[in-house]
């Protein structure tokens, strides 16, 4: 039930860039709409909604924006999204995929190929990269809920598969099947935590040298920033020198 937390620096360097506030609310409330349309509008029971939910918190996204995109889903005149997985390879060979909400299949598959392409790196089919990955639940808390011991014991308690302590909070880790029962659980002990999600977790992470990094970088401030992308992965480490270069 221990481990280093591998891929921290490597999923989004989420403040920077989510600078436009009005870009980072649309792809939250995007979310919400389909979690909301493929399930129960009720975030109490519908897992995936819950988590958008928690996310839009977590970024001060105003009440009435989230009710609105949930109420959105309930209209017949709505947009529909589709859920779209790319893969490919990035610089260096480094494995990525993207995750994306589109209603413009075309234009999404367009664009991230472009940006793969741009970058030295390859879009490939689906499958060709998930393999080196684990979906898996994530549920985060901030340093200060609990003691690192509390938070272990709390995790085993209510059946999780990881737990990984550190300076920037605590990370519990929950198979798919029983991510939610898990989530519920401590969400009962320690309150709502910070992020509750689905991810894909890579098994193993590469050391890139700093030139292929900030190349790898650049991608994932690309997609991030494209409108349709809603996460990105990827099994890169880079140094913390280049980290505080590119301001992650």
């Amino acid at each position: 039930m221990a481990g280093h937390s591998q891929f921290k620096n490597i999923m989004h360097r989420k403040g920077r860039q989510d600078a436009q506030k009005s870009k980072l609310f649309g792809k939250l409330a995007r979310e919400i709409t389909v979690a909301a349309k493929l399930g129960t509008p009720d975030p109490a029971m519908n897992p995936r909604l819950r988590a958008a939910v928690i996310a839009a918190r977590q970024e001060n996204m105003p009440k009435d924006n989230i009710e609105r995109a949930i109420k959105k889903a309930l209209g017949s005149d709505g947009e529909n999204y589709d859920e779209i997985r790319y893969e490919g390879y990035g610089p260096g060979g480094v494995a990525v995929i993207v995750e994306a909400l589109t209603d413009n299949r075309n234009r999404a598959a367009s664009d991230i190929r472009s940006f793969f392409t741009k970058s030295g790196g390859n879009l490939g089919e689906t499958g060709s990269v998930s393999f080196m990955f684990d979906r898996t639940g994530v549920i985060e808390y901030d340093r200060s809920v609990a003691s690192d011991d509390a938070v272990l014991d709390a995790a085993i308690e209510a059946g999780a598969d990881d737990v990984v302590s550190g300076e920037g909070g605590h990370e519990i880790y929950a198979s798919t099947e029983g991510y939610r029962d898990v989530a519920k659980a401590l969400e009962a002990k320690f309150g709502e935590p910070r992020k509750a999600a689905l991810i894909w977790k890579p098994q193993n992470t590469v050391a890139v040298d700093d030139e292929t990094g900030e190349k790898l970088l650049k991608l994932m401030d690309l997609l991030n920033e494209h409108d349709d992308v809603q996460n990105v992965y990827a099994n890169f480490e880079v140094s913390d020198a280049l980290m505080a270069k590119m301001g992650g």
